[in-house]
C-alpha cells in the first residue's frame, strides 16, 4: 500500500492531497477510513489505496498509519 503525508487540506470544501511516493495525489473525505477527515492534520503519515477520479489520480480507502 502506497503512503505519504498530508500536504494540504481544504476542509470547507472537504478534500486534500498527499505527497506520496509518486508525487502529489488528491483525496477526497469520503475517502478516509472511519470517518477520521476532520482530524487530518497536514504533515501527518498516512496510507492508501491509489485509484482514479473523475479528474484523474486519486487516493481512496485513506487511513493514519
Amino acid at each position: 500500500m502506497p503512503q505519504g503525508v498530508i500536504k494540504k487540506i481544504v476542509s470547507e470544501k472537504g478534500f486534500g492531497f498527499i505527497e506520496g511516493d509518486r508525487g502529489e495525489i488528491f483525496f477526497h473525505h469520503s475517502s478516509v477510513q472511519n470517518g477520521q477527515f476532520e482530524s487530518l492534520r497536514e504533515g501527518q503519515a498516512v496510507e492508501y489505496t491509489a485509484g482514479n477520479g473523475p479528474k484523474g489520480p486519486r487516493a481512496e480507502s485513506v487511513r493514519v498509519v
